[in-house]
């Protein structure tokens, strides 16, 4: 093939070349061409002899069955603490899709007042969400003083501009302790349990946020009506109706 295309464009050269060419220059053409297409046919064979690259790995299937073990831990959890189904969510405040299904949640526990309980868990996305992190920390801190849904309503009306002192603006609206606050914000034990969640989360297959769980299994289908039919099911495997 690429001896093809230079064979070509030497033709081409020839004709655009003057009409009256001395000799002595059409038999230097003629040997540095036949030079060329020695290189070229070298080139073919290296290439040819070269081993093919390794075809991109397929991303695995979701088995929609599979359980993940998701501990609650010290995650801030809505609806009754033994409700029968927990959903779990790794959440990023900086993610403006988590902020988007955040009424859907409301929408099921609203749904299933006594049967579902929701657990959420901090996966910023330090990569590409600069102040994710901070506003995940930012919540566990208002935690500290029982006010994580407070502060977690906040953050994600405020997820294009959650910088430190709109965090801090924010704690202060809420009636934190700013003393507190601010020391839990930047505290050792808030630091390990982000840590925690995002390596549960990694552990879980969770590749981006929002990712929502039903009983460990993942959600796939995020909508209030997907989240139904998950939550029934789980409702009848354990003799409860849906």
């Amino acid at each position: 093939m690429i001896r093809h295309t230079y064979v070509i464009a030497m033709l081409a050269l020839a004709m655009a070349a003057p009409g009256c060419a001395q000799k002595s220059d059409i038999e230097a053409v003629q040997t540095t061409q036949k030079e060329i297409l020695a290189k070229l046919e070298k080139l073919e064979k290296d290439i040819a002899a070269r081993p093919a690259a390794p075809a991109a790995a397929a991303r695995p299937q979701i088995d929609p069955n599979k359980v993940y073990p998701l501990p609650v831990g010290d995650s801030a959890v809505r609806g009754p603490k033994d409700a029968p189904v927990t959903i779990t969510m790794f959440s990023d405040f900086q993610c403006p899709f988590c902020a988007q299904a955040a009424p859907v949640v409301d929408q099921v526990l609203a749904a299933y007042p006594n049967d579902v309980n929701f657990v959420m868990k901090q996966f910023p996305l330090r990569q590409i969400h600069p102040n994710a992190d901070s506003a995940a920390r930012a919540a566990l801190a208002a935690g500290e003083q029982g006010k994580f849904w407070e502060m977690h309503d906040d953050l994600y009306k405020n997820g294009r501009n959650l910088t430190p002192e709109t965090i801090k603006g924010i704690a202060e609206k809420i009636g934190l302790d700013m003393k507190k606050f601010e020391a839990d914000w930047n505290s050792d034990a808030v630091k390990k349990q982000v840590e925690e969640d995002l390596a549960l989360g990694s552990r879980s297959d969770v590749r981006g946020t929002p990712s929502f769980f039903v009983d460990g299994k993942i959600v796939q289908n995020r909508t209030l009506d997907g989240f139904k039919a998950q939550i029934d099911a789980e409702l009848k495997a354990k003799g409860k109706k849906g």
